[in-house]
């Protein structure tokens, strides 16, 4: 293939990554589309090599997370031209990720044999992934392994996380480009290893780490489908709380009623003092409790909290602890924050809680909450466990509108769920909200841009999976030895050449 057709290659490869995840979910192409970009990177230099690495993440972003323009443009009141420029450079940044992976396996690593491709690529993906998740506070978008949460690799997800799961979806890649390039020995030596990969994947499901933690619960997720653009208007306050109250008093009888993240539309000492009181009542009389999801401030201090609060018997708040750049606080503030006056995002200047919470206390259960895109990070939901037995998290999708980002978070919650071997209760102002067993399977969910009561049972559980009590260190650790162990291999030859000549 002429070089140029091959970079064209590489952003067409990129393009497909996207398609492997909700809504599409064409999950082979999580295999298929890194196994093209391991092919063109044989025998590449490195500057070519990171080229084409650049070319996929422009593709693979591009179209992923296409949806910052929405959030940009539509709800963030930045001018078209100007959202145009920020998600192009914010894609560009991106981009540099898989572009240093392919500089460094070209510039570094042994490309000869099959390891290079089944085990070495793989695991630098891998490690590349992990540091997207945490550089920057982190942006964990398209892990390969969000693809397969409903598929047969999933059941790795207990034992090692996400990115134990994406290991071995990027393994399959690296034998499926092996094959490629070996065909007379892929129906034996590439075929049959990602057989086995998938059947191991599927005996690991099965395995059970936890157990039912008393009976089920009835609960109810409230969807107010509040347009975004009225949210926040003085006038509509009080119509959007009578909107959620009357949800909830219509609800069937609920042991648990959980509102979105902001459901109330005001710092949470502007509403009428006779509102909480109201809910306490209504918990009192029909024996339900409340998770709410409001914005609480101190004024002494100037700081402003994204929370959640429980309306129970033993009443608690959860401060969101890690905040959104750009969308709820400023970055690098004095160099940002004349930009985020001339956005003017509503409630765009939050502080973090405390990094360590106690769960909540709701529905006679211990319940680990996360606000918004704090799902996305695996290693900060276990912190509630073992000792939470239910999970809920408190989102307010409407910034995303019609877009991929609402289908994408709803498989990251699934991911959770099957990590932490715990149900999920998703609370969504615009949906999709929806209730998720221990293993990650919807169990109710609801249509988007409707108001709706999504109803169901969920069974608490108890224990702790392998991932719960490690995290992610297992993973990344092994994958860094790994790397390093290749890149270490060839100057360990030519050192023990030396000593024996």
């Amino acid at each position: 293939m002429p070089p140029a057709w091959a970079d064209a290659a590489a952003l067409a490869a990129g393009l497909l990554l996207p398609l492997a995840y909700s809504p599409f979910n064409l999950f082979p192409l999580a295999v298929v589309s890194p196994a093209l970009l391991f092919l063109l990177w044989a025998g590449a230099s490195p500057g070519r090599a990171a080229f084409r690495g650049f070319l996929y993440g422009l593709g693979m972003f591009g179209l992923g997370v296409s949806w910052v323009y929405v959030s940009m443009h539509h709800y963030g009141n930045m001018p078209a031209p100007l959202a145009g420029l920020a998600v192009i450079l914010f894609v560009a940044g991106l981009a540099l990720y898989p572009s240093l992976l392919g500089w460094l396996q070209a510039r570094f690593l042994p490309k000869h044999g099959s390891l290079h491709r089944i085990i070495v690529l793989p695991s630098l993906w891998v490690l590349f992934e992990w540091l997207r998740g945490w550089l920057l506070t982190g942006f964990p978008w398209l892990d390969l392994g969000y693809s397969q949460v409903a598929y047969p690799l999933a059941g790795y997800a207990p034992w090692l996380g996400v990115y134990g799961v994406s290991f071995f979806c990027a393994v399959c890649a690296g034998l499926l480009a092996w094959g490629a390039r070996e065909p007379k020995h892929f129906f034996g030596r590439g075929l049959l290893p990602i057989a086995v990969i998938w059947a191991g994947g599927w005996l690991a499901g099965k395995i059970e780490w936890v157990q039912p933690a008393g009976d089920p619960l009835r609960v109810t997720l409230i969807q107010g489908n509040i347009p975004l653009a009225s949210k926040w208007r003085p006038e509509s306050r009080d119509a959007i709380i009578d909107r959620y109250f009357e949800l909830s008093a219509q609800a069937p009888k609920s042991d648990l009623i959980v509102w979105p993240e902001a459901a109330v539309p005001a710092y949470l000492d502007q509403v009428d003092s006779g509102f909480l009181e109201s809910l306490r009542r209504h918990s009192r009389a029909v024996g339900v409790d409340f998770l709410i999801g409001v914005v609480e401030r101190d004024n002494d201090r100037g700081r402003y909290f994204n929370s959640v609060v429980s309306i129970s018997p033993q009443p608690g708040i959860y401060r969101k602890r890690h905040l959104v750049p750009f969308g709820e606080f400023p970055p690098l503030e004095p160099l940002f924050s004349w930009l985020m006056r001339n956005l003017q995002i509503p409630m765009s200047d939050f502080s973090a809680g405390a990094p360590d919470q106690p769960p909540l206390f709701a529905a006679g259960q211990k319940i680990g909450v996360s606000i918004c895109y704090e799902d996305a990070f695996g290693n900060e939901i276990i912190r509630a466990l073992p000792h939470a037995t239910l999970l809920v998290n408190v989102s307010e999708d409407s910034w995303f509108g019609d877009s991929f980002a609402p289908h994408q978070r709803l498989q990251m919650a699934r991911m959770r769920a099957r990590e932490a071997g715990r149900p999920m209760l998703r609370a969504a102002n615009t949906g999709p909200s929806a209730v998720i067993d221990h293993r990650g399977e919807l169990i109710a969910r609801s249509p988007q841009f409707q108001i709706h009561a999504l109803v169901a049972s969920v069974q608490p559980m108890q224990g702790a999976t392998p991932y719960v009590r490690c995290g992610n260190w297992p993973v990344v650790l092994t994958l860094a030895l790994i790397v390093a162990g290749a890149g270490f291999a060839p100057h360990a030859r030519r050192v023990w050449t030396v000593i024996r000549g």
